[in-house]
């Protein structure tokens, strides 16, 4: 796996992380993804995984 493709993962799993963060805060709202909040946290910990040498 190149550094670009691990950078790129490690983004993602940033945005995934905070976005639940903010949702479960209250400074967001998106109604179709508020169910998802768990599930989103954890892939994003799976993508830390995979990108981690």
């Amino acid at each position: 796996m190149s550094n670009k493709t691990r950078s790129v993962l490690k983004i993602i799993a940033i945005i995934l992380a905070a976005l639940a963060v903010l949702m479960y805060m209250g400074w967001v709202a998106v109604p179709f993804i508020s169910g998802y909040k768990f599930w989103m946290v954890t892939a994003g910990f799976v993508l830390l995984l995979i990108s981690s040498k």
